[in-house]
């Protein structure tokens, strides 16, 4: 006897959308942010070109967007080796995606320096003939000479450029903040690549790639970095993108979120964090 054939599901319930969607669906428009939410100028409308920025802003966006554009293109060398060397096909297929994610934001850094004109350009040219080693931060002159490399580098590096990038949400200056949405849903790929890959080695050690001794020592070497990227403790420099809008913590508030957020995360790998002040270089 055959058994019973179960009748199809039935439709499934419809979500109520939200004000944002209805408004769309019923030929409405969703109002940008256009006024600056923190800073000096709070309340004021937000700057949209390159023009309207006052010096002292305008120097600070520069600085800010070449830093970040370098980052991109120095993950690009360090991660190129090991498109054709991950362990498994899933791990090489998801390396050509954080290549390609990177690329793409370090473009869309040197589209805004585009926007400062022949000085934006010149640092856009020097940007482009930067090879390993001669980058501006530590941690991305660093070659990934073992698996754990990438994914240590991945979930706290990468983390700390998610940060920053955070930190530029809804900025007073309309052009980053309006890129800043679709580089933090990329970035999170990278943020769970590199915690996939830890826990791994942890658990599974030879059986995956690595052991758990190796991926404690990645640790180690990356955490440290990964704490210097979010630079000095009192830096004039942030209290004036803080001042300006561009930026929402200073370094060291931001440092203490990241330290937060990360310590429940290596404690579930079985892992260990080294504390605050080792290997640190900047403070």
């Amino acid at each position: 006897m055959e058994a019973p054939v179960a009748p199809p599901p039935g439709p499934a319930p419809p979500r109520t959308p939200g004000p944002a969607s209805r408004s769309l669906k019923e030929g409405g428009t969703i109002e940008p942010i256009r006024e600056i939410l923190w800073g000096d100028q709070a309340g004021v409308r937000k700057y949209e070109t390159s023009e309207e920025l006052p010096e002292d802003l305008r120097k600070l966006v520069i600085r800010l967007m070449v830093v970040q554009a370098d980052t991109e293109f120095a993950s690009i060398q360090q991660h190129r080796p090991w498109l054709d060397s991950a362990p498994t096909l899933e791990d090489r297929w998801i390396e050509a995606r954080i290549v390609a994610d990177e690329a793409r934001h370090g473009l869309q850094a040197c589209r805004i320096l585009r926007d400062f004109g022949e000085e934006g350009q010149k640092y856009i040219d020097e940007l482009l003939t930067k090879r390993e080693g001669e980058h501006k931060l530590d941690a991305f002159n660093i070659a990934f000479d073992r698996w754990s490399d990438v994914g240590a580098f991945c979930c706290f590096v990468d983390r700390v450029g998610v940060y920053q990038l955070r930190a530029f949400q809804e900025c007073s200056y309309g052009p980053l903040a309006r890129a800043m949405p679709l580089m933090l849903s990329e970035e999170q790929l990278h943020l769970n690549f590199g915690f996939s890959v830890l826990k791994r080695m942890a658990k599974d050690g030879a059986k995956y790639n690595g052991s758990k001794e190796e991926a404690q020592a990645s640790i180690e070497k990356w955490y440290p970095r990964s704490l210097d990227m979010f630079g000095h403790s009192n830096s004039e420099t942030s209290r004036k993108a803080i001042a300006h809008g561009l930026k929402r913590w200073t370094n060291e508030e931001a440092r203490e979120r990241f330290i937060r957020e990360v310590t429940p995360l290596v404690k579930s790998m079985g892992l260990e964090l080294p504390s605050s002040d080792f290997d640190r270089h900047i403070l």
